[in-house]
């Protein structure tokens, strides 16, 4: 499934008209189950101040200047489901795709859908809702500047020990530490050129090798990955700590901002 340029109309005088098809492109995969957040909903429709987190990252991504274009990847099953969610909260102009059964599978099938007008595209989590688009402009901004791969990321405030695993709670020797000024703690959205990022889904499925980000894909290939600044309410809603921490942020944005 391809995505036609003239399937999306972006809005705003700064965006590139419609004719010439859009630039830069955000994928969120949104097909996992989430099941550190407990049974229930799939974590990207979980609620977040009465709203799934799946139409905040949506919003979140479209709001900022750089992006024409933001493609969902569903569970195959809930194409449907998620196209009448997104509709109802006024987007009607995201793109919704199948999505496959592991991370890597859905971003190379949002990837697959995308029009070939694309060049630069960022790859997004639901699971953070928050995203400032100042973060995800500075982003699109450094590839679209010429670094082939993009991560925002914060600086590690804790100390981090490198252990021998040997679970079951079992007492874990420690075989280092790092030095933490030069640990980085990765967000996303992700930005890469959309040849370097193609190739490393292509190259690394191929050989069977996964990744547990994109930018770790592009790594592997030699490609340099470059960081700038990433902000904390860009944090990933993993467990039901962090869904309490996005309601107060959410909260004190409204409150603030009439968000």
């Amino acid at each position: 499934m391809s995505i036609d340029s003239t399937d999306f109309a972006p809005s705003g005088d700064s965006r590139p008209s419609a004719d010439a098809g859009p630039r830069t492109a955000v994928v969120i995969p949104a097909a996992g189950k989430g099941v550190r957040l407990g049974p229930g909903a799939p974590k990207a429709l979980r609620e977040l101040g009465g709203t799934p987190m799946l139409v905040h990252a949506v919003r979140a991504t479209a709001r900022a200047r750089a992006v024409e274009l933001v493609v969902v990847v569903a569970p195959s099953d809930g194409v449907s489901a998620v196209r009448t969610l997104l509709d109802g909260h006024g987007l009607p102009e995201v793109a919704v795709v199948p999505g496959g059964d592991t991370r890597q599978d859905s971003v190379r099938l949002g990837l697959a859908a995308l029009p070939d007008t694309v060049e630069t595209v960022l790859v997004h989590d639901a699971a953070r809702p928050l995203v400032p688009d100042e973060t995800v402009d500075a982003v699109a901004r450094a590839v679209r500047d010429g670094a082939p791969a993009v991560v925002p990321a914060l600086p590690v405030t804790d100390t981090v020990k490198q252990v021998e695993p040997r679970g079951d709670g079992e007492p874990e020797p420690v075989t280092g530490t790092p030095d933490r000024g030069r640990l980085r703690a990765v967000q996303t959205p992700q930005g890469f050129s959309r040849k370097v990022l193609a190739e490393a889904h292509s190259r690394l499925t191929a050989q069977g090798e996964g990744a547990t980000d994109d930018a770790g894909m592009v790594e592997r290939l030699g490609v340099e990955v470059v960081v700038v600044p990433g902000h904390e309410e860009a944090f990933k809603v993993t467990r039901p700590l962090d869904l309490v921490l996005a309601e107060a942020v959410l909260a004190r944005r409204r409150a603030k901002d009439a968000y």
